[in-house]
């Protein structure tokens, strides 16, 4: 598996399929660039699924976040991207995805976008 950023996510089997329970990871390392300015914007992500057949691949999800570094993304939209590709991967039963932005020109912004 590489070590450069990817867009590509990977999932395993689910070792529990037929129990509902919550995965929950906590990425306080993510960042994007401004689309106006171009200066960086850091945010902790926040994902919270119950998996159904499929889950995600820790290295994997790693590399993925790592992919927005050098890219210019409002915070709505990368949060609702996030959320859209772990859906088509892991076709989940529940799941939230959560960008927890820094304050920058005086405002905290936190997006939360779910699924169904």
């Amino acid at each position: 598996m590489s070590t450069q950023p990817s867009r590509e996510l990977e999932s395993f089997d689910n070792p529990a399929p037929e129990r509902d329970y919550e995965i929950r990871f906590e990425c306080p390392e993510f960042t994007c660039l401004c689309p106006r300015t171009g200066q960086p914007d850091f945010a902790t992500i926040r994902i919270r699924y119950v998996p159904d057949r499929l889950c995600v691949e820790l290295k994997s999800l790693k590399l993925y976040l790592w992919s927005f570094r050098g890219e210019g993304h409002f915070h709505e939209a990368v949060t609702n991207q996030i959320l859209d590709d772990l859906v088509a991967l892991l076709e989940p039963r529940r799941m939230t995805v959560e960008g927890d932005f820094w304050v920058r020109g005086g405002i905290h912004t936190v997006v939360e976008a779910s699924h169904p």
